[in-house]
C-alpha cells in the first residue's frame, strides 16, 4: 500500500515557481524538501491543501494569485537613498536587510537595484502582483518518526562510527 501525504506524514518534495504570463522560472528547489505535514506548513495554504492525499511520484501544478498571498504591491516599501548612507555589506543587489521601526516590528528587504550613486531597497515581496504555478513533484512520503513531528521535519542522526579505536593521551 503506497502511503499518501496526510497529517503527521514526513514528505519530501521539489517544486518550481513558475510566472503564469511570461512562462519563466522564479525559484527552483531541486533538492528534496522535507517536512511533516500538518504540523510545518513550509508552503502556502492552498499548496499544502493540493498535496493533501498525493503519493510519491505525483506530479501538480497549482495556480496562485501571489496578490492574495502576499497583498498589493506597496510603492512605499521601494526605498532608494545614496549609496554613502548604505554600510558597505549591504551594497549588492539580492542582499536582505532585516529593518525595525520605532514600535519594534520588523519587515525583510531585498536589495534590487544598485548603481554608483544610489542603493534600493523593496520590502514587497519578490511575487507581488505576480499569477505564478506553482509545479511539484512528491518524492517521499512517510511516517513521521515523533521527533519529527516535534521538531517539524527530518531529524539528523549523528553518523555512527565502526571499527573506531580510542586511544588514551
Amino acid at each position: 500500500m503506497t502511503d499518501t501525504i496526510e497529517h503527521n506524514k514526513y514528505v519530501e518534495l521539489k517544486y518550481r515557481v513558475v510566472d503564469a504570463k511570461t512562462g519563466h522560472v522564479l525559484t527552483a528547489v531541486d533538492f528534496p524538501l522535507g517536512y511533516v505535514h500538518g504540523v510545518n506548513d513550509v508552503l502556502s495554504p492552498q499548496v499544502m491543501a493540493e498535496l493533501e492525499g498525493r503519493a510519491v511520484g505525483d506530479t501538480l501544478s497549482v495556480e496562485l494569485d501571489c496578490n492574495t498571498l502576499f497583498g498589493p504591491r506597496d510603492e512605499s516599501l521601494v526605498v532608494t537613498d545614496y549609496i554613502e548612507n548604505v554600510p558597505e555589506e549591504y551594497r549588492e543587489v539580492g542582499t536582505t536587510i532585516l529593518m525595525e521601526n520605532e514600535q519594534g516590528e520588523t519587515k525583510t528587504f531585498l536589495v534590487t537595484r544598485v548603481d554608483d550613486r544610489t542603493l534600493t531597497i523593496d520590502g514587497n515581496n519578490p511575487l507581488c502582483g505576480r499569477q505564478v504555478v506553482f509545479e511539484l513533484e512528491v518524492l517521499n512520503v512517510r511516517d513521521a518518526t515523533d521527533a519529527e513531528i516535534a521538531a517539524g521535519g527530518k531529524v539528523e542522526r549523528p553518523p555512527v562510527l565502526t571499527g573506531v579505536k580510542t586511544v588514551p593521551l
